[in-house]
């Protein structure tokens, strides 16, 4: 039976992931730090068809952590063939002022560990010759991001190592996808201080709409998955507009009163 991945499982995308590829009939390892939380969503998982849900608490920030998580699933026996990289946060402020040590976690989650977890899982998978996985980037990636500097070049480097990725692995039954959603319903905005952003509400997907999006997408061996039709459009335009006037923009709708 096939074993899916998801990290950062306890809300949010990770969390619709769950219930998505358990509707699928996958068996599911869930990760994140909340433990409750991720027992409730793995419960939930089962009764949706998930042939098996696993929750392991785990912090992958810390250097020690996506192996350990990897030694716990190689002593079990349980072999991934999905993943769903998915855990991260932001911050937003101005960079002089938002607090170093939280910076350089936000960097340790959403960069290294992606990477870590990607190069624990994609080993297996080329050895099988098959699997997928799922790095979730953001519209972010696109642009620079004033007022979230350190979380748009972060997903700026998840789009960047995922296509490389891709291309590396696809002649060996390994597919890759970067999937850039944008502004999402989810505890993001609480976490990273946007709710207050000049984005309208009509802007926002469901984290359900955004999650369904992302599976179609890999089903048609996508490697990059813009959800929404106006973000796809923006995510065009920005290349080809003035670095400087884009910056300008984004800083004017990001920057806190």
């Amino acid at each position: 039976m096939p074993w899916a991945l998801i990290t950062g499982a306890s809300s949010g995308l990770g969390e619709e992931f769950a219930y998505a590829l358990a509707r699928e009939r996958f068996s599911l390892v869930l990760t994140a730090r909340r433990k409750e939380r991720l027992e409730a969503v793995a419960e939930r998982a089962r009764a949706l068809g998930a042939l098996a849900a696993e929750p392991i608490a785990q912090d992958l920030s810390g250097r020690d952590g996506p192996p350990e998580l990897f030694e716990r699933l190689n002593q079990a026996g349980l072999t991934i063939d999905f993943l769903v990289n998915n855990a991260g946060f932001g911050t937003r402020g101005r960079f002089d002022q938002l607090p170093l040590e939280r910076e350089l976690e936000q960097i340790d989650l959403n960069v290294r560990a992606v990477v870590a977890v990607a190069h624990l899982a994609v080993a297996g998978m080329v050895e099988r010759g098959y699997g997928t996985i799922i790095n979730v980037a953001s519209t972010s990636a696109f642009q620079p991001m004033p007022y979230m500097a350190v979380y748009g070049a972060g997903k700026a480097f998840v789009l960047s190592f995922s296509l490389a990725l891709a291309a590396e692995v696809a002649a060996r039954g390994v597919h890759v996808m970067a999937l850039c959603p944008g502004p999402t319903r989810t505890e993001f905005q609480q976490v990273a201080d946007t709710e207050q952003v000049m984005i309208p509400a009509f802007g926002y997907m469901t984290s359900k709409a955004v999650v369904d999006q992302a599976l179609a997408a890999v089903r048609r061996r996508k490697r990059l998955y813009v959800n929404g039709g106006t973000n796809r459009a923006m995510a065009a335009m920005v290349r080809f507009a003035p670095r400087g006037l884009v910056s300008r923009i984004v800083a004017a709708m990001f920057r806190p009163a």
